[in-house]
């Protein structure tokens, strides 16, 4: 049985309001604290949507402009997901975009594609959307508000077998595409998991709650916690070349490892602001983005970094490269593309 759903619903709402304002996460832009509360009295719960006739997301002339906490690019095509259930997709490398029709409301967190096609999406109400379509049709393959634990990220090894994690150490897998996921604990502790990342040996990492980092060695069968030198929240993880990899989160906190995460070096990147993602460019270059606008540009494996000046304070969830020539930025702005060209300081031209 899922631990999450044992004991007094009402003293884990308590725990949970309590971790929720202690912890900023990719909810911490959303009305979860609303939902918390009115979850306080049965009285003011609303009635379970009916699983044959779910909310469809809201078509809105702005979507590209409302919070976006998550994207992909696969093949040529963009998506990026956020509030209300809004998917977006280009086909112009981010110049325009779609909104696609979506079977629910819930903020959507994290995305991934195995191919041009086929691809899903995780969010709150512990809700995952699958397409095998490009992101023209979605259909809801899981669904579970009385869990109380939104996913924060989804990946995928091949066309069948993927992981959704998520708070309160959520931990889901399928073996059939989706169609069908089981909850699979990796550890005794129920701290939020907020990142999945492959590196180029095959191995996945995890970024999570109150300094916790995970490890597999053999594609998500098992998983070793690493011990990491902060006690702080990390929201991202990156993995570079050999055996680098990047760990990072709350107050500007980034730490590097060379030998898989058995040992850590602090990293100075001059802010104290939450960082959020990361990805590697073809040439090298790697970006980390974080709130307050903030960019940070490396040209040394991530041994040093500079910081990109932005004029928009706006916060930033996630990067991915568009193409040759951009980078696409979302978050509380929608979404908006970076001129590589403009990342030149990073170099130390």
């Amino acid at each position: 049985m899922n631990s999450l759903l044992v004991g007094n619903p009402h003293a884990r709402v308590d725990k949970r309001m309590t971790r929720f304002a202690s912890s900023p996460s990719r909810i911490w832009w959303t009305l979860i604290a609303i939902a918390v509360v009115l979850a306080l009295s049965p009285a003011h719960q609303a009635p379970a949507q009916d699983e044959d006739a779910p909310e469809m997301s809201i078509q809105a002339p702005l979507a590209a402009r409302s919070l976006k906490l998550d994207a992909v690019a696969v093949d040529g095509a963009l998506v990026a997901v956020g509030h209300r259930g809004h998917i977006l997709i280009s086909s112009d490398g981010g110049e325009t975009w779609q909104q696609a029709e979506v079977p629910t409301r819930a903020t959507l967190t994290g995305v991934d594609f195995f191919d041009r096609n086929l691809g899903w999406v995780v969010g709150h109400d512990s809700v995952i959307l699958r397409t095998k379509d490009g992101g023209v049709t979605w259909e809801r393959v899981h669904w579970a508000p009385e869990n109380e634990a939104p996913f924060f990220d989804v990946w995928f090894s091949d066309a069948e077998n993927g992981i959704a994690i998520g708070a309160y150490g959520s931990f889901y897998t399928t073996s059939d595409g989706g169609t069908t996921w089981s909850f699979e604990p990796i550890g005794d502790t129920d701290w939020h998991l907020h990142q999945i990342a492959r590196a180029a040996d095959g191995r996945l990492y995890m970024a999570g709650e109150a300094g916790t980092a995970f490890r597999s060695d053999d594609g998500g069968t098992t998983w070793t916690e690493l011990l990491t030198p902060y006690q702080g929240s990390f929201f991202g993880v990156l993995p570079l070349e050999d055996d680098v990899v990047l760990l990072f989160g709350l107050r500007g906190h980034l730490f590097r490892s060379e030998d898989a995460g058995e040992s850590w070096l602090s990293i100075e990147t001059g802010t104290v602001a939450m960082l959020t993602d990361g990805i590697r460019l073809d040439d090298g270059m790697i970006v980390i983005t974080g709130l307050g606008g903030i960019v940070l540009v490396s040209s040394d494996s991530g041994r040093t970094f500079e910081i990109l000046e932005q004029s928009s304070r706006r916060g930033i969830q996630a990067v991915v490269q568009a193409s040759d020539d951009s980078l696409l930025l979302v978050g509380e702005f929608g979404v908006r593309l970076l001129p590589v060209s403009e990342l030149a300081g990073g170099r130390g031209e």
